[in-house]
């Protein structure tokens, strides 16, 4: 039996309900039966053994004993796994800051230290930037240059195409740098105030040296939407989520409902912080309670969440439920509706053609872009989509 149909079979699972238990915050005695073998795979697939480990560590939980042969040698291949990243990150910022490039490293090992305080407690398989758009072109030489090897051909950023996003890799290693822009968060019901973003620029400190980071209040938006983009389909994005509630007490919330409002995430994050809340046991923050308790669409969408979450994206939801979604984390109906449109028209990579150049290829590829999708989930319900 496949990986897939093991999980898609197995539930309700004891496991799943210990997995929650053991990932709240404090984690939390159990009092039933469990089988950590099969507690370690769904840990695994949800991408929170990392997230595990660091709890069972710092608490002591009677019944977490069984759980920690298996989960040493997970964090121990976790963490090998985050050193090449991690040195690939360093080696990126200083090739953009030689250009003179302002970037700020998100989500990754920055998200890590935030929401764990250890670059390698959660999972991640590429390192991302943000840089403006109009500096892609300089971004994509730098690093061309020093021997990366881009996915995006240079003439589709000459002819100013925007994928969804702008993948490198150096020949003969394996760590994937993504780029991102304000034109590549397509998933942004508004477009992201770049310079605005910048102004509010950080660092913080991976290894004892300190890269430039989002603000966290921008972050928190930030992972908030990226969470809705994967219909929050694993717990490791709500594990996020809620650890950065519970260990940043000290997090502008008015800065994050500003954030949220100009970029039209003001549900996108309610519904983080309602997950957060239902399944890891972390209180919506006071300055958040009356936005999340007048909108009741936020407690149905989670609901919804919650009927295919445990499955670890194994039983995605069906093609029009993703559409209506879509829809309603928008918030308000015409807005919902532009916001699925566009993203239904907004061709990437995958919808390019040849004379992508013309203004009919232009349009024959926005307007064919709904055709595959459809013709693409259908096919594989697990796709991922831009």
């Amino acid at each position: 039996m496949s990986p897939r149909s093991q999980i898609a079979s197995a539930f309700p699972l004891p496991e799943w309900q210990a997995l929650l238990r053991l990932c709240s915050f404090p984690p939390a005695p159990g009092n039933g039966a469990c089988d950590a073998a099969k507690l370690l795979a769904l840990a695994e697939a949800h991408g929170m053994t990392g997230q595990l480990a660091t709890n069972l560590a710092r608490h002591r939980v009677a019944d977490g004993e069984p759980l920690q042969n298996g989960l040493r040698s997970a964090k121990r291949a976790q963490v090998l796994a985050t050193m090449p990243l991690i040195a690939e990150l360093f080696r990126v910022v200083d090739i953009l800051a030689a250009a003179r490039i302002e970037t700020a490293v998100v989500k990754g090992p920055v998200l890590s230290v935030r929401a764990f305080g250890d670059p390698s407690a959660r999972q991640y398989g590429d390192i991302d930037f943000l840089l403006r758009s109009a500096d892609i072109a300089r971004a994509f030489e730098a690093l061309v240059a020093a021997g990366f090897k881009a996915r995006i051909p240079a003439h589709a950023i000459r002819v100013g195409k925007t994928p969804g996003q702008y993948m490198f890799r150096r020949a003969g290693t394996s760590p994937l740098i993504e780029l991102h822009t304000e034109r590549t968060l397509r998933y942004f019901p508004r477009s992201l105030p770049i310079d605005d973003v910048f102004h509010r620029i950080t660092t913080v400190s991976i290894d004892g040296r300190h890269v430039p980071a989002l603000a966290a209040e921008d972050e928190f938006v930030l992972i908030s939407i990226h969470g809705a983009k994967h219909f929050w389909e694993r717990l490791m994005w709500i594990a996020d989520v809620a650890a950065i509630v519970h260990g940043h007490p000290d997090l502008d919330w008015r800065r994050v409902q500003q954030s949220a409002a100009v970029v039209g995430a003001r549900r996108m994050v309610h519904v983080a912080l309602l997950l957060a809340e239902r399944l890891l046991v972390v209180p919506v923050p006071e300055p958040m309670k009356r936005g999340v308790e007048s909108d009741p669409a936020c407690s149905k969408i989670v609901g919804k969440i919650e009927s295919w979450l445990p499955y670890a994206g194994n039983q995605p939801p069906p093609l029009m439920h993703r559409a209506l979604f879509r829809f309603r984390m928008r918030g308000q109906l015409l807005a919902g509706a532009r916001y699925l449109t566009r993203l239904l028209l907004s061709a990437t990579e995958e919808d390019w053609s040849d004379d992508s150049q013309s203004a009919k290829g232009t349009l024959r590829e926005s307007l064919g872009r709904p055709f595959r999708l459809a013709k693409k989930y259908r096919r594989d319900p697990n796709a991922p989509g831009h």
